[in-house]
C-alpha cells in the first residue's frame, strides 16, 4: 500500500478596512479542530479564534485550505479532498462590532475554497493515475489547481474590494452559490 500526503497550501485571506487595534485577550482558548466544509453549518465569528495580526487596518483574516490525501491501494487510485477552515489561524478584530457584511465575506472565501474542492475531486475521479508513478503526475496536477485556487480568490478580494464594494459582493456570492450548485454531485456527504 502506497500512501501520500499532498502538503496543503495555506491561505491567508483578508478583508481591509480600517478599525482600531484592540487589546490582547487574557486567557487564550484551546486551539479549536479544523472545521470541514459544509453547507449546514456556516462560519460564526466564534470560529475565528486567534490573535488578530498585523496591521491593524484588517479586519478579519480567514486561513482557508484545501487538503488533499492520496495513494494507491492494490495499484488502484484513491482521493480524499477537504475544504477546511483553521480556526487558530483566523481571526475578526472586533467581533462585537463586526458586521454582518463582513462575516459574509469571509464565508464566502471559504465557499470558494469549496468550489475548487469540488473541481478538484471531479478532475481526480476522472483522471488515471499510474500507481508506479503518482508522485510526478500528482504533483503537477496539484500544483496547478492551487495555483488557479489562489488566483481566483485573490480575484475576489480585487473585485469586491474586500468586501467593501457591495454590488460586486452580491455578484461574487451569487456566482459561488452558482458554482456550488453546478458541483454538487462532487459535494462530500454531510
Amino acid at each position: 500500500m502506497l500512501l501520500s500526503l499532498i502538503s496543503v497550501l495555506p491561505l491567508w485571506l483578508n478583508w481591509l478596512s480600517p478599525v482600531a487595534p484592540t487589546p490582547p485577550m487574557a486567557a487564550k482558548l484551546a486551539p479549536a479542530p479544523a472545521l470541514a466544509w459544509s453547507a449546514s453549518r456556516p462560519l460564526s465569528w466564534a470560529d475565528f479564534q486567534a490573535q488578530p495580526g498585523a496591521p491593524s487596518n484588517i479586519a478579519a483574516l480567514t486561513s482557508a485550505n484545501i487538503s488533499v490525501n492520496v495513494g494507491c491501494t492494490d495499484f488502484k487510485f484513491n482521493a480524499a479532498v477537504k475544504a477546511v477552515f483553521t480556526p487558530s489561524e483566523s481571526w475578526v478584530r472586533e467581533p462585537g462590532k463586526a458586521k454582518p457584511e463582513l462575516l459574509r465575506h469571509e464565508q464566502a472565501h471559504f465557499d470558494l475554497t469549496e468550489v475548487h474542492a469540488r473541481q478538484m475531486r471531479q478532475k481526480l475521479a476522472l483522471m488515471q493515475f499510474d500507481c508506479d508513478k503518482l508522485q510526478p503526475a500528482l504533483n503537477n496536477y496539484t500544483k496547478v489547481a492551487f495555483m488557479i485556487w489562489q488566483r481566483d480568490m485573490s480575484r475576489y478580494d480585487q473585485e469586491t474590494n474586500h468586501g467593501l464594494n457591495a454590488e460586486r459582493q452580491q455578484q461574487w456570492e451569487a456566482a459561488v452559490k452558482q458554482r456550488l450548485e453546478k458541483l454538487s454531485a462532487y459535494a462530500l456527504p454531510e
